[in-house]
Order: C-alpha cells, then sequence, then structure tokens
C-alpha cells in the first residue's frame, strides 16, 4: 500500500491504547512515520532525531534551541515563543535527551494544530541558525568595555550552571556516565558548562547538517485528524529532500567485568558536610520487552512503597537521609537500575554499598512476599491500563514510550502492546517460579558491570569555579589584541541591537494563526453534581473515566492553629505511612498497591473569588478501579479513623527523608521557592504554603529534626491534635469523577465512611493565619549556585486595581514578549515568569536560572513605561487573546476535570464568573494594556524582592541592604 511517496510496513490494532496504528516509510527519503489514528481531540505531532553527541559542548542542546529561532517561511526571532503568545496549544515545546532531540506539538483544534506542525516542520529542517542565534542561545563572551570584565552569555549555557548547582542533578547525570564510558551516554548532551564555550558556530551548523534530515527522522501522528492529511502534509516537506546515508545508530555499552568506583565533589556550604551515593547496574537492552515490565515491577518491589524491603532497609539504616538515585531508568537502549542514600557520612559509602548487596541477597535467598509480588504487578497494570499521562497529552506519552524501542531500529508498538508481556510475566509467578529473586540474582548480585558513585561536598567550590571562570576569561581578554577587543565590545553591542529590534509587521504576518471568530465564544463546564454521603457533602462529575473512580476527601484545616499548621505535609504522609491499629505501615502500604491505583494526602490553599478569604485544605487522594472501590474506601476508612503515631523511630526517619527533599529542591525549583516567599507576605493562603512548601517550611522541619530528639512526647501530641482538628465530618467535603455506574458503587461505601468520621466541634484559628513575621524588605536567600531566581511581587487590588478579564491577555503578553525579550533574550536567564493572581489580586514576577540580579528587577520595574509604549498591531492582539483563552481552556484529562471543579467550587470561582472573564478576554483592546500602566508604576515602587543565588547575590545584597538569610 502506498501514499503519498509513503509506503506501508505494517498496520495494527492497538487494543491497549484503542488505535489503529499505521508504520509508514518515505520512498524517496526512508523518512519513518508512526500514524496513530484514534478519538483524541487532543491531537499531538512530533518529529525526532537521533543526535548523538560527540562530546559535553551541549551542541544537540543549543541546536535544539536555535532551530526555533526563525525559518525559512516564518523569518521572525522567535516562531517558538510567537506561537506561545497565540496559539490554542495544549503541549509546545522540544527537548534533548542523551541520544535524540524531539520537537513536539499539541492541540485539540484541527486549524491550530495543522498551524503548529506547519512551523515545527520549517523549524526543523530550513531554520535560520545564524551565528548570533547561536550565541544568544549556546554562549556568547559579553564585553561591555574592551578592558573588561568580559562575561560568559548564553540561555543555554545559563540554564546548565543552573543544573550543575543542583547535587542531584549531577549525581544523576554522574550515575549514568559511570556506566556508560564508551559510548554517547557518557557525555552530557545538555552541555557541561565548563566545556560549553569550546563549542565553535561551525561545529553546530555542522551538527544540523548532518542530524536534522528526513533520512534521520521519525515522524511521529497521534488523535482525531485525517490520516491523509498526515501524509500529504510530511510529502510537502519531504519532497525537498533526497536520501543520504547518515551515521547516528546507538552502539551497545560493552559490558564490563570491573566494578567502577568514582568519587565526584559538589559545592557545599560552611559546616555541609554530608555526601551522597548511588551503585549503578547496567541491565538488558530496553527492547527486550518481558524483561523490561518485570524490570518496572521489580523496582517496585524494592522501592516503590515506604516499606518496600530495599528502600526500608536504607532508610531504617541510619547511615542517610533519603534514598538517592533514578531507581530504574529505561529511556536509553540500554536500562540501568540506580539506587543509594544521600546525607551520608562519605566515610559510610562502603557501608552504603555492603548494605545493599545484603539486602538484595537476604531477598533473593529467601524470596520475596508474595504480597509485595501481587502489589507491583498491580500497580503496574494498573498505570498500564489507565494510560494517565497527567498535564501532558496521552499522545506525546505514546511518543516518547515508542521511541524507546523505535529509535533502536526496534519494534515502535513493543512496549505499547503490553498485555501480551504482562500475561507471560503473571504466568510464570503463577506456575511458582522465583521470578524476581532471578532478576535480582542475574543483573544485581552476580553483574559485574556496576558503578559506585559517591558525591563528597567542597566547600568553596562555587567561589573557586566563578574564579576560575574569571580568570579564563582574563587570560582570553590578555591574549587579544586592543583592536580585537574593540571589535569584541561592538559585537556585544550588535548582539544586543538585534535583540531590541522588534520583527517586522510583514514577518509577524507570516505566523499562521486562529481568527477571534475562531474561538467559541462559551465555556465548556465541568459537569458537577452536588450529592450527599450521609451528613458529608459530595461533588461528583460525571464523566468517562474508563471504569476508574477518582476520590478527593476533603477537610478543613481552619481549626489548625499557625504553629501546627507546618506539621501537616507530615500528619497527611503519616497517615499512610506509620500503619493503623489493624496493621503496620508496610503492610500497609502493600494493601493500597494491591487494591487501588495509588492513594495519598497533600494540602490546597487559595484565596476566595470576592470576598479574597483563605481556603485550607487537608486532600486525600484514591483512585480505584470500579471492582476496587469497596476496598478503597475501606482501605480511606482505616487510615482515617485509626492511623497510629506512635512510632518515634518511623516518624523521625520521615522528618529527615522530608528536610533532605526539601534541601535538594531549592536548586531545580528555585523559582518555585521565590514565588512562595513573596506570596508569603501578602495574604493567609501565601502564608499557609510557604509554612509548608517553602524556606520557612526547610527552617521547620531542622528544628523539628533536633526536637525529635529531646520532645517526641510534645510531638506525638501535636500529631495527635491534629488528627481531632482536621478529621471531623464537619469539616469534610468529598469529591468524585467517575461515570453512572462509578457514582453509584461509590455511594453506599462513602456513606459509611461519612458515618463514621467523628463530628467534634473545633475553634476556629484563622485569626492567627496572616503573614506577619515574614520578612516584607528585600531579602536574599543564599545557597551555593551559578546562577540566580531574581522575584518581585505587588498586591495589585491594593494599588487600586479591579480585576478585568483582560488583564488574562496582558500579563501572558508580558511574560511571553517583554520578559522573554529583556529577561531571557537579551539578559540569557533560561526563563521568566508573570503570575497575576486574580482572587488575591498578587502578581508575581520570577526569574529562572538567571546570571543577573539587578538587571533583571530593572526590567520588571520598566514594566509600566513598556505598558504605556506599547500599541498592538490587530493580528497581534488577536493572537494575545487567542493565547489567553487557551490557557483557560486547556485540556484536561478526566482526573484533572474532578479536580480542578473542586477547587473552583472551593475558590467560589463559578461558571458565571469564568464566563465572565472569558468575555472580557475576548473584548481586550490596547486601551486595556494602557490601563495598567499606572497600576504597574506603583508596582514597581512598592513591590517586595526576594532572590535565591549564591555568591554574586550575596555581594549584591551587601551593597543593597538587603536581609540575607543562608538556606543552604
Amino acid at each position: 500500500m502506498q501514499s503519498h511517496g509513503f509506503d506501508l510496513v505494517f498496520e495494527r490494532t492497538v487494543h491497549e491504547l484503542n488505535s489503529r496504528i499505521r508504520l509508514w516509510r518515505h520512498g524517496a527519503t526512508g523518512a519513518q512515520l508512526l500514524s496513530c489514528c484514534n478519538a483524541d481531540e487532543n491531537k499531538v505531532f512530533g518529529v525526532t532525531f537521533r543526535t548523538p553527541p560527540s562530546d559535553s559542548t551541549g551542541v544537540a542542546h543549543i541546536l535544539e534551541h536555535s532551530v526555533l529561532c526563525g525559518s525559512e517561511k516564518y523569518p521572525v526571532k522567535e516562531p517558538f515563543v510567537e506561537l506561545l503568545k497565540g496559539s490554542l496549544q495544549t503541549f509546545l515545546n522540544a527537548f534533548t535527551y542523551p541520544d535524540k532531540t524531539c520537537y513536539p506539538v499539541a492541540s485539540a483544534n484541527l486549524q491550530d494544530f495543522r498551524n503548529l506542525v506547519d512551523v515545527y516542520l520549517d523549524a526543523v529542517f530550513f531554520p535560520r541558525i545564524t551565528e548570533e542565534i547561536f550565541r544568544q542561545e549556546g554562549w556568547h563572551i559579553e564585553a561591555d568595555a574592551p578592558e573588561g570584565p568580559f562575561a560568559y552569555k548564553g540561555v543555554v549555557y545559563n540554564e546548565m550552571k543552573g543544573v550543575y548547582s543542583s547535587p542531584e542533578s549531577i549525581l544523576s547525570e554522574q550515575s549514568q556516565q559511570a556506566l556508560f564510558p564508551d559510548i554517547t551516554y557518557g557525555l552530557d548532551s545538555g552541555g557541561n558548562p565548563e566545556h560549553i564555550p569550546d563549542l565553535t558556530y561551525e561545529q553546530f551548523a555542522g551538527f544540523h547538517a548532518s542530524y536534522y534530515h528526513p533520512s534521520n527522522a521519525r515522524f511521529f501522528f497521534w488523535g482525531d485528524d485525517p490520516e491523509d492529511d498526515r501524509l500529504a502534509c510530511l510529502a510537502g516537506v519531504l519532497a525537498r529532500f533526497d536520501r543520504i546515508e547518515v551515521e547516528s545508530a546507538v552502539p551497545l555499552q560493552p559490558r564490563s567485568d570491573t566494578p567502577r568506583m568514582l568519587e565526584v565533589g559538589y559545592a557545599a556550604s560552611e559546616g555541609d558536610d554530608r555526601g551522597m551515593v548511588t551503585m549503578n547496574w547496567l541491565l538488558c537492552e530496553t527492547a527486550d520487552v518481558e524483561r523490561n515490565f518485570a524490570f518496572e515491577m521489580l523496582e517496585h518491589i524494592l522501592l516503590g512503597l515506604p516499606g518496600s524491603p530495599l528502600r526500608r532497609a536504607l532508610i531504617e539504616s541510619g547511615l542517610g537521609e533519603d534514598v538517592a538515585g533514578v531507581g530504574l531508568e529505561s529511556d536509553l537502549r540500554q536500562m540501568y537500575f540506580s539506587v543509594g542514600l544521600k546525607g551520608i557520612d562519605p566515610a559510610d559509602a562502603s557501608s552504603v554499598e555492603m548494605l545493599i548487596m545484603e539486602t538484595l541477597a537476604d531477598l533473593a535467598g529467601e524470596g520475596l512476599p508474595a504480597d509485595a509480588v501481587e502489589a507491583a504487578v498491580n500497580s503496574v497494570e494498573f498505570a498500564l491500563r489507565e494510560n494517565n499521562s497527567g498535564r501532558y497529552p496521552v499522545g506525546l506519552a505514546v511518543m516518547v514510550r515508542s521511541l524507546t524501542t523505535w529509535l533502536y531500529d526496534e519494534d515502535p508498538l513493543a512496549l505499547l502492546e503490553w498485555e501480551k508481556p504482562l500475561a507471560a510475566i503473571k504466568a510464570r509467578i503463577a506456575s511458582g517460579e522465583r521470578y524476581f529473586e532471578g532478576l535480582i540474582r542475574d543483573w544485581l548480585l552476580d553483574n559485574q558491570h556496576v558503578a559506585t558513585v559517591l558525591l563528597t561536598p567542597e566547600r568553596g567550590l562555587a567561589e573557586r569555579r566563578e574564579a576560575a571562570e574569571a580568570a579564563r576569561l582574563e587570560a582570553y581578554r590578555q591574549g587579544l589584541r586592543q583592536c580585537e577587543r574593540v571589535a569584541l565590545v561592538e559585537e556585544t553591542r550588535a548582539l544586543r541591537t538585534l535583540q531590541e529590534a522588534p520583527d517586522s509587521l510583514d514577518a509577524l504576518a507570516t505566523i499562521p494563526g486562529l481568527k477571534l471568530e475562531d474561538l467559541p465564544g462559551e465555556n465548556r463546564p465541568i459537569p458537577s453534581e452536588d450529592r450527599e454521603a450521609g451528613a458529608v457533602p459530595v461533588l461528583f462529575h460525571d464523566l468517562d473515566t474508563s471504569d476508574i473512580a477518582y476520590t478527593e476527601t476533603t477537610f478543613d484545616l481552619s481549626a489548625v492553629p499557625a504553629r501546627l499548621v507546618p506539621l501537616v505535609p507530615l500528619f497527611g504522609r503519616a497517615l499512610f505511612e506509620m500503619g493503623t491499629a489493624r496493621r503496620d505501615f508496610v503492610d500497609l502500604g502493600m494493601r493500597i498497591a494491591r487494591k487501588t491505583g495509588g492513594m495519598d494526602a497533600d494540602t490546597l490553599f487559595a484565596t476566595t473569588l470576592g470576598a479574597r478569604q483563605p481556603v485550607a485544605r487537608l486532600v486525600v487522594h484514591g483512585k480505584a478501579t470500579y471492582d476496587k472501590v469497596p476496598a478503597l474506601y475501606d482501605i480511606l476508612s482505616e487510615v482515617l479513623l485509626e492511623a497510629r503515631f506512635d512510632d518515634r523511630e518511623r516518624f523521625q526517619r520521615m522528618v529527615l527523608e522530608e528536610k533532605a527533599r526539601q534541601e535538594h529542591v531549592l536548586a531545580p525549583s528555585g523559582h518555585g521557592i521565590v514565588m512562595a516567599r513573596l506570596r508569603a507576605g501578602y495574604n493567609a493562603a501565601g502564608w499557609l504554603d510557604e509554612v509548608t512548601t517553602g524556606v520557612s517550611y526547610l527552617v521547620f522541619l531542622r528544628t523539628l529534626a533536633e526536637r525529635m530528639e529531646k520532645d517526641w512526647d510534645g510531638v506525638l501530641a501535636d500529631l495527635t491534635a491534629l488528627r481531632g482538628l482536621v478529621l471531623r465530618r464537619s469539616g469534610c467535603l468529598m469529591n468524585l469523577t467517575a461515570d453512572a455506574e462509578g457514582g453509584r458503587i461509590a455511594s453506599g461505601p462513602a456513606a459509611a465512611l461519612a458515618g463514621a468520621l467523628p463530628d467534634a466541634p473545633a475553634a476556629l484559628a484563622v485569626a492567627e493565619w496572616h503573614p506577619q513575621g515574614t520578612p516584607v524588605e528585600a531579602e536574599a536567600l543564599v545557597m551555593p549556585a551559578q546562577v540566580n531566581y531574581v522575584g518581585k511581587a505587588a498586591d495589585l487590588y491594593g494599588l487600586g486595581y479591579a480585576y478585568h478579564g483582560s488583564a488574562n491577555v496582558v500579563f501572558k503578553h508580558l511574560r511571553m514578549a517583554f520578559l522573554w525579550d529583556r529577561v531571557r533574550v537579551q539578559g540569557g536567564a533560561y526563563g521568566a515568569f508573570c503570575a497575576f493572581d486574580r482572587a488575591s489580586g498578587l502578581l508575581t514576577q520570577v526569574s529562572y536560572r538567571d546570571p543577573n540580579v539587578a538587571a533583571t528587577l530593572d526590567v520588571y520595574d520598566a514594566t509600566a513605561d513598556y505598558l504605556r509604549r506599547v500599541s498592538l498591531s490587530s493580528t497581534e492582539l488577536a493572537n494575545a487573546i487567542v493565547g489567553a483563552i487557551g490557557d483557560v481552556d486547556k485540556h484536561m484529562l478526566p482526573d484533572a476535570k474532578g479536580a480542578a471543579a473542586l477547587y473552583r467550587r472551593l475558590a467560589g470561582d463559578s461558571d458565571a464568573a469564568r464566563q465572565q472573564m472569558r468575555d472580557e478576554i475576548l473584548s481586550t483592546t490596547n486601551d486595556h494594556f494602557r490601563a495598567l500602566a499606572d497600576v504597574m508604576a506603583g508596582a514597581a515602587r512598592t513591590g517586595r524582592v526576594a532572590v535565591l543565588g549564591g555568591a554574586a547575590l550575596e555581594r549584591v545584597a551587601g551593597e543593597r541592604g538587603w536581609r540575607v538569610e543562608r538556606v543552604l
């Protein structure tokens, strides 16, 4: 069968995905297309190239950024950004793996989808990739004066400095590289900041010429768009190419019979003497389908639950604070398994190794508990059947999964058609075979291709790196003649001029977009019905969930006094991780994994629309297939009514785990930490969030760890008090997402749970929830880091602003136009955010992996002037409105719809209020941009500043008299 120059390789109906899937090969170029036809309206396209680097200069990563900076048909500076501004995209990004680069897009609107595909195809095959783009996105030397100082700048350069500021990221990268010393996986495809400046423009352009060709391309389509249109679309692009030979195959890493040991330093603060260690084993090829699924189950058996034997042995050893390592890595040609401990004394690394090997030997020799095996099989099978990709399109998850075999010239459907290999594993287990014990013995205990990586603290390393970089730049400057220095200054100015120059209206007009009349005028409300379970209100959402019930049982926290609020996250964990009156925490975890798709607890904080009052809830989540719904509610009843908190050692280990996790989230999520810190100073919801997720929470955990040694009785009393204050019928609201049959099945068990909840009265403590005590002046949060996260916030309602839906348009435009150009493109930061909460009136601006501090704050303060001057063309304004509507109409899976409806109910965000917001978005004009200028001028004067960063930040803070807090 042939069509549009493509030959059909195979056609299969994949019941696991409810899809008819065809693999096509283009006759002239050899390009491959995996075409998945189904009823999913959230259409996905992707093109992937094998891009194995030969060094750690980050060439593949820099090219991933650069091809999206203008192309033959779309000669604007950044078509990618124009699409982010003005499309209904449900996904639009690109990512670099160790051996491939992917360019996926998604949209539920057919015309919008076609526009996205067209722009991406032109971007990857016909990009501009000028030397200026290479310097902007990759690296360049910024020279403001011939006498210096010079500085390295570049988006990817600063992004990777941020990555290398995270000890966990370093450990993950080094663990992989240690296992693959002879092939591309032994290099850093993202780029090591020390090597990125070695990359030349000629090497960069040559990489594109070598690998970005249809003969090296794998195309992917998913959804309900016509297949013939897919083939025709690709055929038009591929007609310009002939087949070439591309040497991009990823070889196998030769197996070693000698274990390796690697010690690597990381930048640590004064007084921090903790290290991390992992043991890492090379496993089989990813395309070994049955073993692939079996290793996924084995990972669950060993590490997946709080009571899993290897996790428990590591945590209870007292040698460290939390488990380290990525677990099972299955995205590369060969899988590997990585596990260890963080927060160790580096001298104990060999003891951790010995503990891991002894635990594995005991499990292989004595056998695994049958319930642990059942729990693992059920968990993996549930995840496969649910096929829940979270906030990402389902088709994107399918594409990435297919590439784990397809990229290496294996069957792209091998891991997608999972019913047969799963049945084979079940049959082996049922026969009595010690299947998983054999995997432990063959692939872990007897496997000599193993590498141990020890990460050790090096105080002063960050400062030495900074000094070495400055010395390298000064040596380079000294080696230049005066005329060359002057030329470099001119080159710097020319790049800035180019970056500052706006695209012409003619160039912008080439970007395809939707018209306002293409947008639906009405919101699509989420079906919600008020019901009751006993005396407890239930919010029910009748949606097709493929016979899975999603439940949220929420409890009002308004009786919790301020001093106990930071304990709530650990209280939520304790419900599921400390056991009950019926069983210990190990058996409880096994039962949850055997009977459900997962259960946990977290917090929900919000501000109500209009009244601006705080909403605070403990949310207990659960999901199960309809036949297991009674068991789900039985477990829920057990943990809510019978949870035990009296195991001191267990809770102490949880505190250390939580503290370690909070410390290690600082570098990769610095923008979130800064946002939380700023919001805490303005309203109760912000304060609640920061003391349970931010720097204040970390301080609380450190104090709690010390308190555990001296005042366990007091801690236990606090946990017991929280049970009485929180788990009450009068403060309970249930949320259920399922179809009518699921709702019928859940009604009885839900009513039984509601009836069993205690109904003790409790005094309100909301008056204690206020931002007093949170620093209000500018503050610097200092840690060992090579980049900064620069934030500023202001209460716009306090400055006189009254909400109008146009704010959604204005602030999205600010983020994707003004801040993007000034903070990212010109400033070199990896990203910038501009978030407005229409309930509280709080605006927060924050940068991500930013080399600057003062310059970024100046950009924030220049927002008012920009708004006074800006005058969008009718096309630009329409695109801005389309983009804002895209945010309002973002595609959600059924469970996400149910959760969103719950949040909206609690926050008072009614369908009528949302429709008014939509109407106002659609009516936005240039006058609305200018109307916000005076408010933003007030924000510049009165806003609060918080910055997370390293030594450079500390110097700025000292010069400006900011409050300094060392957080790590």
